[in-house]
């Protein structure tokens, strides 16, 4: 077994144990974790149609939305607050790009929500089109409850064209660029709602490949150590039973040398 502490062989071998643990400590527990959360989605949005929309004061009496409560519907009346608003950026909606419309909200309660009134479409060189602004005086909205959202890059707001922009749908930023206290969370419009504009898809229901890619992980891992035993156990073979080494010195044999019988010797003889 000496031959597994030549460097390529280590390297080998640190190669393939590597890929294992990473198959079944990462990669697969991660795909499992994405099918877990697939699912607890479906479930809440199953659910939210078995549940009649009530009051959001009744769904979130705290600061933030619970996340149980997530696509819930919930209703809700005041006033828009048009001029403090903002647009996600960066959006895809049906495979195409898009902004996202936040715009604060204060309900007859006097809490301060966010409101996510749809997409509109970009236009000319990606810049945003114009859009119907948020409804003067008093309205009722029915919604989804929804988390907010966190960009992973940490990105800070920006003004492009006199308009607020933002990368994540978060009322914290909403709050930050409006100097709004808003509660957390926010309210995603569903159909046929003042001041709705592209109404958001819900996310697709079913399992998604997330279960068979954490099985095909496991999978490769356990190929891989197999691998690895098999080819050890190859070379103890062959280091074993192999042929002999060319570098041996030939063992010699009982056998008489050949008689050479050359032309000069025969001419030799004839001479002679």
């Amino acid at each position: 077994m000496r031959f597994l502490f030549k460097p390529g062989w280590v390297a080998f071998v640190l190669v393939v144990i590597g890929f294992a643990v990473a198959c079944y400590t990462l990669l697969a527990p991660w795909q499992f974790r994405r099918n877990a959360e697939r699912e607890a989605q479906n479930d809440a949005i199953a659910a939210s149609y078995a549940h009649r929309p009530a009051p959001l004061a009744e769904l979130v009496p705290g600061p933030a939305p619970a996340p149980d409560m997530v696509w819930r519907q919930a209703t809700v009346r005041g006033r828009y607050l048009p001029s403090d608003e903002a647009l996600v950026r960066l959006r895809v909606v049906e495979g195409r790009p898009a902004f996202e419309v936040l715009t604060a909200f204060r309900t007859d309660e006097g809490r301060l929500v966010t409101v996510d009134r749809g997409y509109v479409r970009p236009g000319r060189g990606q810049q945003v089109a114009d859009f119907a602004a948020a409804p003067d005086g008093p309205v009722t909205l029915t919604g989804r409850i929804r988390l907010d959202e966190n960009d992973p890059q940490q990105r800070p707001p920006l003004t492009v064209d006199g308009r607020r922009q933002l990368y994540a749908a978060d009322s914290r930023q909403l709050a930050s660029v409006t100097g709004q206290p808003l509660t957390g969370g926010y309210l995603q419009l569903v159909d046929g709602q003042p001041g709705g504009l592209g109404v958001l898809p819900l996310p697709e229901t079913d399992s998604g490949p997330f279960l068979s890619y954490a099985w095909q992980w496991l999978t490769f891992g356990a190929m891989a150590l197999f691998g690895l035993v098999y080819f050890v156990r190859l070379e103890l073979l062959q280091r074993r039973g192999g042929g002999p080494d060319p570098r041996a010195p030939a063992e010699p044999t009982d056998e008489p040398e050949p008689e050479v019988d050359t032309l000069a010797e025969r001419y030799g003889k004839a001479r002679f």
